[in-house]
């Protein structure tokens, strides 16, 4: 009896040891890395005549989040201007109000911070709905002034000598008055176009038009257990659009899983990530 209290006991610590291991990664030590995840992707409707683009995407900073501080922003922007994109897009997302732990940052503050992010193609942005829960108008002036092209429900066409592309924001799913249709028809040539959004629960409404959406919004649920999956996702569609490549009907969508950290301050298997997206014609 001994032999099993003391085996017990023994299981019982290394449980506990295994559980303090688990929680200092998912709430310290996860949390405060950044991968810089290169990405390549075919398009069948990348036109065959043109070159390559390398897109910088970053989505759901969440400035002010717990180990979303000056410093770290400040490096992100340092590694993607040491990526040399062709063009940076910025997904939304870009302050929280409160999260525990964390301390609120002005978008003024974030936008100066920005304002080094420069690209040969330019750098643009669309707002997500905590943007809109702070102040939208202010979260977009603020960004403008650093530089940033805000084109929530705009398109625009990039031109370049490698063959030129739209560039077709749409406003957020749930405060941002998406119009994708209105914005789609604005395209005027049938130059190849890519979607930016904030949340990926719009891409059943894209047309074929879009060789490629990109969007944010999920975190990529934060937490990714084994055996289990990701136990929250903020979409109504559960984990279908919760990060990477999504294929449907022929239409593609890229899901990035972000920066920051939303509620809880956790991640555990969906390291923060900078996303360097390459896109090429091909099957």
């Amino acid at each position: 009896e001994m032999h099993v209290r003391r085996l017990a006991k023994g299981l019982g610590l290394l449980c506990l040891l295994a559980v303090t291991v688990l929680g200092v990664w998912a709430f310290w030590l996860e949390p405060d890395r950044v991968v810089v995840n290169r990405v390549s992707l075919s398009l069948p409707d990348w036109p065959a005549g043109h070159q390559p683009v390398r897109l910088a995407l970053v989505s759901d900073i969440h400035a002010g989040a717990p180990f979303i501080t000056s410093a770290k922003i400040d490096a992100v922007v340092s590694a993607i201007q040491g990526e040399n994109p062709d063009a940076i897009v910025l997904l939304g997302d870009y302050v929280i109000q409160s999260v525990i732990g964390g301390d609120f940052m002005k978008p003024e503050d974030l936008a100066s911070l920005l304002a080094r992010l420069h690209a040969p193609l330019g750098v643009y942005g669309v707002l997500g709905n905590h943007d809109w829960w702070l102040d939208g108008a202010r979260v977009r002036r603020a960004l403008r002034s650093a530089g940033i092209v805000m084109i929530d429900n705009a398109a625009r066409k990039i031109e370049r000598p490698g063959g030129s592309f739209w560039l077709v924001g749409i406003g957020d799913a749930l405060e941002g008055a998406p119009d994708i249709a209105g914005t789609v028809a604005k395209l005027s040539d049938a130059a190849p176009a890519i979607l930016a959004t904030h949340n990926p629960d719009l891409f059943p409404q894209v047309p074929r038009r879009i060789a490629l959406s990109m969007a944010g919004h999920t975190h990529g649920g934060q937490v990714y257990l084994p055996f289990v999956g990701r136990p929250v996702v903020p979409s109504r569609y559960g984990d279908r659009y919760a990060s990477g490549l999504i294929v449907e009907d022929g239409r593609r969508l890229f899901v990035t899983t972000g920066l920051g950290t939303s509620i809880l301050p956790v991640r555990f298997r969906v390291t923060p990530e900078i996303v360097i997206l390459t896109i090429r014609t091909g099957e």
